[in-house]
């Protein structure tokens, strides 16, 4: 226990640096976002200089607080949810712009990150099982080509060949904009599911071997173990063996990588959703930064943060759950 709250407060403390930093580079960076929306406006139509006070207004930059005020202040909107207004979806504020497009990264990468994990450990456990074989050297080697492609050049070729030239699949947006609407009724679902097969099955082939590896060299290791050889003298399953006294304290590393993945799916793979179109909360950064949309990327930011520092707290409990050794050594 004492452990866990000396590791929560290390969290709470970086928690307090990303927010510190977050509040910081917006007024240390070049540029006024109320003269960049304001800039927009005057190129459509006609403005005048109540309209660049009335943004300052909505964009917080009529204050002549001090800079300690504004921390204060900043503060206390974070706590109510205002993470300030998107300057490329103006109107919208930022938490409007991630409510809209957090579910589709959070859907489309939770399940390519799964089926990722799940069959690169299944594959590294079974390939470290029978190593030496031919099999693992053929698997070996195509899991090692997988691992040195580099992902843009993969998705483009795949929205060439599969999207483009045959029209097998879509290769814009998360679902058919001009005949759905969102729902959930099964014509959106389906819609939306074929719209995902090609970005996740792009970001499944170019991850796989990272698991597979690194589940293939902890596993080698684990299996020189004395409690696996003691195991295997006492005539037990090759199968109980290779995942009960093997795999599973193998694992533990891969454990780690796996949360701190699905943390970082809240930032969303933004060379995914940039090369497939995909309206997800990485293209939305993407956006932002282009655009010099300071609130919109700090807010994204900021939640990325959150959730890797959520995710490795996960893992710290895991890890008491899954190894009796750390969780022995913790208590003592």
């Amino acid at each position: 226990m004492r452990y866990l709250l000396r590791r929560l407060g290390i969290y709470l403390l970086a928690i307090w640096a990303a927010v510190t930093i977050n509040f910081l580079l917006p007024r240390l960076a070049p540029g006024n976002p109320a003269e960049v929306v304001y800039n927009r406006l005057a190129q459509s139509g006609t403005v005048t200089p109540a309209t660049l006070k009335s943004l300052e207004l909505q964009f917080g930059l009529d204050t002549t607080d001090p800079l300690w005020l504004q921390y204060l202040k900043y503060l206390g909107g974070l706590l109510h949810g205002n993470l300030g207004v998107s300057i490329t979806y103006f109107p919208n504020s930022v938490s409007t712009v991630i409510a809209q497009d957090l579910p589709w990264t959070l859907v489309l990468l939770t399940i390519s990150v799964l089926m990722s994990f799940t069959l690169g450990t299944l594959i590294g456990v079974y390939m470290a099982w029978k190593r030496g074989s031919p099999l693992d050297a053929l698997l070996s080697s195509v899991m090692m080509f997988c691992y040195s492609i580099f992902f843009p050049w993969l998705g483009l070729l795949v929205v060439f060949y599969l999207a483009f030239r045959t029209g097998w699949f879509p290769f814009t947006d998360a679902y058919n904009t001009t005949t759905d609407s969102p729902g959930l009724n099964l014509t959106f679902l389906s819609d939306a599911a074929y719209h995902a097969i090609l970005p996740a099955a792009t970001l499944v082939v170019s991850t796989i071997a990272g698991w597979m590896l690194t589940m293939r060299n902890s596993m080698i290791t684990t299996l020189s173990e004395d409690y696996v050889l003691m195991a295997r003298a006492k005539g037990l399953s090759s199968r109980r063996v290779m995942f009960a006294y093997a795999a599973r304290n193998a694992i533990l590393p891969s454990v780690t990588g796996l949360a701190i993945a699905l943390g970082a799916v809240v930032g969303g793979q933004f060379l995914v959703e940039v090369v497939f179109s995909y309206p997800g909360i990485g293209y939305a950064l993407v956006q932002g930064i282009g655009n010099h949309d300071y609130s919109l990327t700090d807010g994204i930011l900021l939640m990325v943060t959150l959730a890797i520092v959520a995710a490795n707290f996960i893992v710290d409990l895991l890890y008491v759950l899954l190894d009796p050794r750390t969780r022995q050594g913790r208590e003592a």
